[in-house]
């Protein structure tokens, strides 16, 4: 594993990096003026080279401000681009305790150079996990990075859970209920049966165009669901799979918790299990129905990315 560090000035990468290398990481580095790094590489092929056939062992680059090396090491399947980030004045403080003291407008000028020079924003929008390191204590940040487990790994390669769920996202992108959005997909032996997203029935106006006179109501959340015209995902995932395609080791990924109607129809189509990551105002009842069919229901809460 590598886990590349981006970040403005004072946000924190050496001290990310020292906490990384406590977890048996190497430290690696093109800066030569960086101290206590276990190897140095005159140029970003030669690192990625280094890196790649040692890919088994896990190191950590502090210093990322070059899109053309993240470019390379993006398309390693063993690398983690993690930005730090943190308030200016919380940096500015960090400078002066460490080198000195320097107004806050030199401190802003010399970052803005920084930032800009390396396109560092350019960079830090391409990151998998950004830190904020407004922490006043080096063991408050290493207290966060460890809830924050960068070395889960499925963070590097999603688990077949996080990979149905992700696709289950990405079909309910299709949706235009205007209610909510919700994807499904059904699998079988790790294989995609079928994908489903909630609208309205093929051949009439879409949900978002006055379809569903139910779901351009004001009604809240599981209230006048006899009257909705909307297909749930489950419903259409169900339907385009077929009851000949499911058998009994078959699994629905769902974004949201299936109602109590979609719990009927996936118990009778003969679904083992369904996987959900979102609550919904049924939960309780659809785990009762499911559950006295011997139809396993679970939430699937993925490692937290994004801002932290």
């Amino acid at each position: 594993m590598l886990i590349g560090i981006s970040g403005t000035k004072c946000s924190g990468r050496t001290t990310v990096a020292r906490y990384l290398t406590y977890q048996g990481f190497k430290h690696i580095s093109l800066e030569p003026s960086i101290l206590n790094i276990d190897h140095k590489f005159e140029d970003e092929d030669e690192l990625v080279d280094f890196v790649t056939k040692n890919y088994s062992e896990n190191f950590v680059l502090s210093h990322i401000d070059n899109p053309v090396l993240l470019g390379k090491l993006s398309k390693r399947p063993f690398f983690l681009h993690l930005s730090l980030e943190s308030s200016i004045l919380k940096r500015h403080q960090r400078r002066c305790s460490k080198a000195g003291d320097i107004s806050l407008e030199e401190f802003v000028i010399d970052c803005d150079k920084y930032t800009f020079d390396h396109k560092l924003i350019e960079i830090s929008n391409l990151a998998d996990i950004t830190v904020i390191n407004n922490h006043e204590s080096i063991n408050q940040l290493y207290a966060h990075l460890s809830n924050v487990n960068l070395l889960n790994p499925t963070r590097l390669r999603p688990s077949w859970d996080a990979y149905f769920m992700r696709l289950a996202d990405l079909a309910a992108l299709r949706s235009n209920c205007m209610k909510r959005r919700v994807g499904c997909v059904v699998v079988r032996d790790n294989r995609i049966i079928s994908t489903g997203y909630n609208g309205t029935p093929r051949n009439m106006p879409n949900c978002n165009q006055g379809g569903c006179a139910r779901c351009n109501s004001g009604n809240s959340s599981g209230n006048g669901l006899s009257t909705c015209l909307c297909l749930h995902a489950e419903e259409n995932a169900l339907l385009e799979a077929g009851r000949d395609r499911i058998s009994t080791n078959s699994i629905l990924y769902c974004n949201t918790c299936p109602c109590l109607t979609c719990s009927i129809k996936i118990i009778q189509s003969g679904i083992q299990e369904v996987v959900y990551s979102q609550s919904y105002s049924m939960d309780t009842l659809s785990y009762q129905a499911l559950n006295s069919a011997g139809v396993k229901l679970r939430q699937y809460s993925p490692p937290q990315g994004g801002v932290m």
